[in-house]
Order: C-alpha cells, then structure tokens, then sequence
C-alpha cells in the first residue's frame, strides 16, 4: 500500500472567513472523491489545525498500489477538484509519498 499526503498553505491575501470556506471546499471536494477513483483505499482532509501548525489543509490518502497513485495523479475527477479547489487557492504545495510496510 501507498500513502500519498499533501499539506498545502492557503495564499496570503484571503481573509479568515474566506479561508474557512476554502478549506471546507477542499475537504468536500477532495474526500468526495472516496470510491470514485480505482484503486483509492482511504482519503481524509485535515483543515482543523492547531495555532502552532504552520500549514492549512493536509490531506491523507492511501493507495493500493504506486500505478493507482500515478492513476489518481491523472484521473479526470481528481483533476476536476484539484483545478477548481484546491491550486488557486494554494501558494505553497508539499507532498510525502511512502510504501507502508
């Protein structure tokens, strides 16, 4: 199995308020995405951090394989939510991709 986790921070100019609707539309637009894309075990977004955290939204997603991450990484769907939720609102992107063992 394949974990692929995101953290992203949100860009500096939006406001408190329109940063919470931000996180809440990546939360529900990604974790929609649960059972609709083939070989995708498990997705969360986690948008509730601590003050002390640095980052706004981590997503947390697990994979059978790294053929259905790279699937993942193309699939329509995923694209469509990326495009329209998650990358205008973004300034800074980090990814760890890992082998559970």
């Amino acid at each position: 199995m394949i974990k692929h986790v995101i953290l992203w921070t949100l860009k500096d100019e939006y406001s408190e308020e329109e940063k919470a609707e931000i996180k809440a539309g990546i939360k529900e637009g990604l974790e929609s995405l649960a059972g609709q894309i083939p070989g995708m075990i498990d997705i969360k977004v986690y948008n509730n951090g601590l003050p002390s955290s640095n980052v706004d939204v981590m997503l947390d997603s697990t994979f059978e394989s790294v053929e259905a991450l790279q699937n993942y990484a193309t699939h329509p769907k995923h694209v469509a939510v990326a495009d329209s939720k998650v990358r205008p609102f973004t300034k800074i992107r980090s990814c760890l991709d890992f082998e559970l063992s």
